[in-house]
């Protein structure tokens, strides 16, 4: 099963969500809204007996697009992409880079739901997930949604390692409006699996990666800042502002970065987060001693000289 990293304040990649599960949601939220539309619909029936039969068909017309069309796009909006099914299923919808949806995403999704759930019975939902390989329906292809699941089992999922400590906040005035979805997507799935990388290949990826955003956002890296280290940093800004759009101002000092999580003397996350620096041939001067390196100093002071080296934030450029 293809995974997907989402683009909001959960580390884990989440699994697209097959036809089964689907179902199952669908299922509940179609009790659940048919419920209220004949809810509706009864006490519609009781306030306007005194209409005449033009008056009391346009009001059950509008109940009936307000109740199972206009329902489930406000509520998948409001929700973020949860719906009741939805959430009881452990499911929810995102962007195709796993970012969370708008208005016009759910919007999309609602109007074409009309025709390939409410008036084919979900015929034609079914034949579209089947064919498409994360499971997606026609409402999902044309509005650029997915829908994951977002209950794994524990130790399956991967984490996006955090940018150095002394990076955090830095790319806070950037604009990110011109970043394409797919090399978000693409600058993800390089973080998450830099470490099963050879370093050199890696280091080319990270650079021909950081041009091609430093292009989309008119600011190249900060001199001396490695690439891998770059991408991580923007990539967590996007991410925090995401927070903030999905859940409010009080949730973006999430433990990404300068947090509990992150080892003050080294700069890194969680133990392993970074893959190793490549291999670098010592000289026969240097051969005599096997010690590492000093640590480096605090990240909020500067670097002593130049043969200290960068911070040890596992982001180190090829020899």
């Amino acid at each position: 099963m293809s995974e997907l990293v989402t683009g909001e304040a959960v580390a884990l990649e989440l699994r697209p969500a097959k036809l089964p599960s689907r179902a199952l949601a669908v299922l509940i939220d179609l009790v659940v809204a048919w419920a209220v539309y004949l809810a509706v619909t009864v006490g519609i029936l009781a306030s306007t007996a005194s209409l005449d039969d033009a008056a009391a068909a346009a009001v059950a017309v509008a109940a009936f697009v307000l109740v199972l069309i206009g329902g489930p796009i406000a509520v998948e909006t409001l929700s973020h992409g949860r719906s009741l099914g939805k959430l009881a299923c452990g499911l929810r919808v995102v962007r195709d880079d796993g970012g969370p949806i708008r208005f016009r995403h759910a919007l999309v999704r609602g109007a074409v739901g009309v025709v390939e759930i409410l008036m084919t019975f979900g015929v034609v939902a079914c034949v579209a997930s089947l064919v498409s390989a994360r499971g997606r329906r026609l409402g999902d292809v044309f509005a650029g949604t997915l829908v994951v699941r977002e209950r794994v089992p524990s130790g399956q999922g991967e984490f996006v390692p955090p940018p150095p400590p002394w990076l955090v906040g830095r790319f806070s005035g950037l604009d990110l409006s011109g970043v394409p979805e797919g090399l978000w997507l693409g600058i993800r799935q390089y973080l998450t699996r830099m470490r099963q990388l050879d370093p050199q290949v890696g280091w080319a990826m990270a650079e021909r990666l950081a041009a091609d955003l430093a292009d989309r956002t008119g600011a190249p890296a900060p001199q001396g800042v490695p690439p891998a280290a770059y991408l991580a940093a923007v990539v967590h800004e996007r991410q925090a502002r995401d927070t903030r759009r999905a859940f409010g101002e009080a949730s973006a000092p999430y433990a990404v970065g300068g947090g509990a999580g992150v080892d003050a003397g080294t700069g890194s996350g969680a133990a392993g987060a970074y893959p190793p620096p490549p291999a670098v041939s010592s000289s026969p001067a240097s051969s005599t001693s096997a010690a590492p390196t000093p640590a480096p100093a605090p990240a909020s002071s500067a670097p002593a000289s130049e043969e200290a080296g960068p911070p040890a934030t596992g982001f180190a450029p090829p020899a």
